[in-house]
Parts: structure tokens; C-alpha cells; sequence
């Protein structure tokens, strides 16, 4: 199951002063495996939230001090995904909104043409909606067209990816059969039988983020759990998934807003 992002249990709660504001971090203890090397790792959510995840028996100063090495770090990401929140408003389907597509921006345009069929394009940086009518049910329809034609475009491109990437997954026998299935907090998820089912959405997102997601579900079919072997074959595959999943994390908010 690929999410779109994930919260452990058992924290506490600390800050620290940067500039002139209080930064609020969530420290997520963790019992490491024998032999495994113990390490203090930070993460900044695209909600804002950070976390840290440290040993179970790590000192709060270690902590604190992991965390102050990092503080620009912080900060700088903090103010990234400010920045995307900022957008981050309910669609009314209307002219002039933002839309996504592969990871490029488009600029929606409505307009009406009582003599064509009503019609979703995309044409020179803009997502055009063509309606043969205007009337009070207008933002209705322009969100089931633009569903529609975002669902299409969906199940083209995910079977081109699908087919592209299969031939490294030499662990998977046949072809998957994969759904298209809207999802609030999922992009993608593997049956025990070996389908795949994945969020339209995902089209929003630039290749490289939609085929970190088929080749995650790919590899449960190796291995169902998220276990040591899991993340060795998904890196054996993709060895820079961290980085796409973080880029596809970071938009989430945006190319999950409907």
C-alpha cells in the first residue's frame, strides 16, 4: 500500500526558537532491531508537521541537538510547504483555477458553445472545458467532466507505465490487472491476488512519482508487508525512490484538493 503519508503512535512533543518563531516537533520512539544501527532521522510533512524518529532509549539532549544541527533544514521545508498550502483552497470549478497534469500546471478555462459537444482539452497551458450550456449546475459539470477526462487519462497512461516497468519486475508473472479507484489517503494499493488498485490522481503527478507507485505495488506482490526485503527490492528497482516519494508527498495536498 503505497500512502500518502503515515503517523506512528507514542510521541512527545518539544520545540525550539528559530528566527522568531516557536517550531513544534513530534518525537516518534522506535524499538530498533539487534544489530540494526540506532539512528535519530528528521522529517517534515507536507501538513507542516515534524518528526522525528529517535531510539527508545535515546537522551532528549541527543535529540534536541539532532534536531538544532537541522534547524535551517527545518525551516527552509517548513516554508516550502507553506508556500503549496497557500493554494491549497476548495475548487469551484471555475475559470482561472489551477489544475495538474503529469506535474505541469494548467490554468482552467470555461466557456460555452451551444452548437458543440461539451468536451474536456488541454490547449496551450490550459485545461479548456467546453459546455454546450450555461446554467445553475454549471460547477457540477464542469467537475464531472474534468473527472472524467482526468479518469481517461489516468487508465492510458498507467498502462503505458505498467507495461514499461514490468519487464524489470522480473519477479511478477503475467500482466497485473489494476482498477482505477479514487482514494483520500491511499495512491495506490495490491490485492493478496496481485491486482492493483490506483487513485486517479496519481495522473496529476509527474512520471516519475506515478511509476514510484506502480513499482511499490509491484513489489507487495513479492513481498505483501513492508518488511527489510521489501525496501531492498522497491530500491533494487527505483534506488531513488526516497526522493520521488518525498516530491510526490510534498504535492500531495495539492493533487488530492478537489
Amino acid at each position: 500500500m503505497t500512502s500518502v503519508n503515515h503517523k506512528e503512535g507514542n510521541t512527545e512533543e518539544y520545540s525550539f526558537i528559530y528566527g522568531d518563531e516557536a517550531v513544534t516537533y513530534e518525537v516518534i520512539r522506535k524499538v530498533f532491531a539487534e544489530g540494526k544501527k540506532k539512528k535519530i532521522t528528521i522529517r517534515v510533512h507536507p501538513d507542516c508537521r515534524v518528526a522525528v524518529t529517535a531510539p527508545q532509549d535515546a537522551e532528549k539532549s541527543a535529540i534536541h541537538e539532532a534536531v538544532m544541527q537541522r534547524a535551517q533544514w527545518i525551516w527552509n521545508a517548513l516554508v516550502e510547504f507553506r508556500s503549496h498550502l497557500e493554494y491549497v483552497q476548495t475548487k469551484h470549478y471555475v475559470s482561472g483555477e489551477m489544475q495538474f497534469y503529469l506535474g505541469r500546471r494548467y490554468v482552467l478555462k470555461v466557456v460555452e458553445d451551444q452548437e458543440a459537444i461539451s468536451n474536456v482539452k488541454m490547449e496551450r497551458g490550459k485545461l479548456l472545458v467546453t459546455l454546450n450550456r450555461f446554467n445553475e449546475d454549471k460547477p457540477k459539470l464542469v467537475k464531472a467532466l474534468v473527472s472524467g477526462w482526468y479518469g481517461v487519462r489516468a487508465e492510458r497512461v498507467f498502462h503505458e507505465r505498467l507495461a514499461e516497468l514490468l519487464p524489470q519486475t522480473t519477479w511478477v508473472d503475467g500482466i497485473p490487472s489494476f482498477r482505477i479507484m479514487p482514494m483520500q489517503k491511499q495512491w495506490g494499493s495490491c490485492s493478496a491476488k496481485g491486482t492493483l488498485m490506483l487513485n486517479p490522481h496519481l495522473i496529476k503527478a509527474p512520471k516519475e512519482c506515478i511509476d514510484y507507485v506502480i513499482l511499490h505495488e509491484l513489489c507487495h506482490i513479492a513481498e505483501y508487508n513492508h518488511s527489510e526485503r521489501f525496501w531492498r527490492l522497491l530500491t533494487s528497482v527505483m534506488p531513488n525512490w526516497k526522493e520521488v516519494k518525498s516530491k510526490l508527498d510534498g504535492m500531495a495536498e495539492l493533487y488530492l484538493n478537489e
